[in-house]
């Protein structure tokens, strides 16, 4: 039987502006300029988890936005899965660059590695498209939202334990080895039985 989310109209209210629970700027650390409230070299994985709402769910609720954060924490905890989180976002298969590898001389901390297209356990990082984030507000709050749930553990547990989604308007072939969680915005959740 499909479960759908429940979630109390309080929770729901809390979860309208992130900006309510409290004032970015002066929370969270790192530079404040290009719209970014902390960049890659200083709070890397806080990057990645923003990296992947933004590209995975910008255009979702809050809450999806949550859910997915929160399946990126799960995988993390998850012994089958690596153990960071820009790990569990860039895992996929790697080959070398055609640059690199045409010199058999050249060190392997010279050597650049891209990930496989269409073959990383999140789309986005491997389907050969510019990863910049150009819609600033989406941006800035994917990195609201990555700091919150890593930092505070804002709504750590809203996707029920899932390890996997995957947006509605596709059915991959994997989803149905495994337990139907339910659906929260735009996407749809599951665990493996």
């Amino acid at each position: 039987m499909k479960k759908i989310f429940t979630i109390p109209f309080m929770v729901l209210i809390l979860l309208t502006n992130v900006s309510a629970l409290a004032d970015a700027d002066t929370l969270l650390p790192g530079p404040k300029d290009n719209g970014e409230l902390y960049s890659q070299e200083h709070n890397q994985q806080e990057y990645c988890m923003a990296m992947n709402i933004y590209h995975e769910a910008r255009g979702d609720n809050l809450a999806g936005k949550y859910a997915v954060a929160d399946v990126v924490l799960n995988r993390v905890q998850d012994t089958r899965y690596p153990n960071t989180i820009c790990e569990v976002v860039m895992e996929g298969p790697v080959k070398e660059s055609w640059k690199t590898k045409q010199d058999p001389n050249l060190p392997d901390d010279q050597r650049v590695y891209n990930p496989v297209r269409n073959r990383c356990q999140f789309s986005w990082w491997c389907d050969g498209r510019d990863d910049t984030p150009y819609n600033l507000d989406r941006w800035r709050e994917s990195q609201e939202i990555a700091y919150m749930i890593i930092t505070y553990g804002n709504y750590r547990g809203i996707a029920e334990g899932a390890t996997h989604y995957h947006a509605t308007y596709v059915n991959p072939s994997w989803n149905r080895r495994m337990q139907h969680v339910g659906r929260i915005g735009e996407h749809l959740f599951f665990r493996s039985n």
